[in-house]
């Protein structure tokens, strides 16, 4: 009994122990994992947009996602000690069919000796990245040079607070200046496949047989009452 006591208290002491494990080292993944923080360098300038939009210069920045909570995100760029925001740059989710083990940015190209202007932002291990959104005479200019769409918002997002970010309106724009659907730029994940459980039809009651049943055996109660009566008047 004693033995059996001791060993249940060290089971409950070793989950206990994994328990407090869990709480300790969960709260630092979590973040890690949401906030995406990235440390890339730039060999050459590069464009970003967003409230603070401009040329970066060579060098080593800090990417982290601000925001996630919605059907668009926000992005910041640090320098590399993380005391200083360049840029808060509006995005939303882009899928791309392969995950990869590295971070992934791509940027659209320009005309020689401009700067790359900043375009999507994939982090390790995930399907879904950032596509970035410029303002609209910006993003007109871009879709013109590169020849083909860009997100853009018509909203001033010069110096908007992160709540208008979320709420801005976005679009895309063609090298024509002409306004298309947000999914000619940003890929769409691909549907879901939803089992469907099959569908078991009910058989129909077969109610001539039961009728047929129950008549028959009134008949045969019938002639049962007829065959005791018979049987009671010659008794008598």
């Amino acid at each position: 009994m004693v033995w059996k006591t001791m060993t249940l208290l060290k089971r409950l002491g070793t989950g206990l122990c994994l328990t407090a494990l869990c709480v300790l080292v969960a709260p630092t993944a979590k973040a890690d994992d949401w906030n995406r923080k990235t440390v890339i360098t730039f060999s050459g300038p590069v464009e970003v947009p967003g409230v603070g939009a401009q040329i970066l210069p060579a060098g080593t920045y800090v990417f982290k996602i601000l925001d996630s909570n919605s059907d668009r995100h926000i992005v910041q760029i640090f320098n590399q000690e993380e005391t200083h925001v360049f840029t808060t740059i509006l995005a939303i989710p882009n899928y791309r069919l392969k995950a990869t083990d590295k971070t992934v940015i791509t940027f659209r190209e320009r005309p020689a000796g401009q700067p790359e202007a900043l375009k999507a932002w994939f982090y390790p291990g995930r399907e879904w990245g950032e596509q970035f959104v410029y303002a609209r005479p910006r993003a007109i200019q871009l879709a013109i040079e590169t020849n083909e769409a860009v997100l853009s918002t018509p909203a001033e997002i010069t110096s908007a607070p992160v709540d208008d970010l979320k709420a801005a309106p976005v679009e895309a724009v063609t090298p024509k200046g002409e306004t298309v659907e947000t999914a000619q730029v940003v890929e769409a994940p691909p549907a879901p496949v939803v089992a469907v459980a099959p569908v078991e039809v009910a058989s129909l009651p077969k109610t001539a047989s039961n009728l047929g049943l129950i008549g028959l055996a009134g008949m045969l109660l019938l002639s049962s009452g007829f065959m005791l009566s018979g049987y009671a008047k010659k008794s008598v």
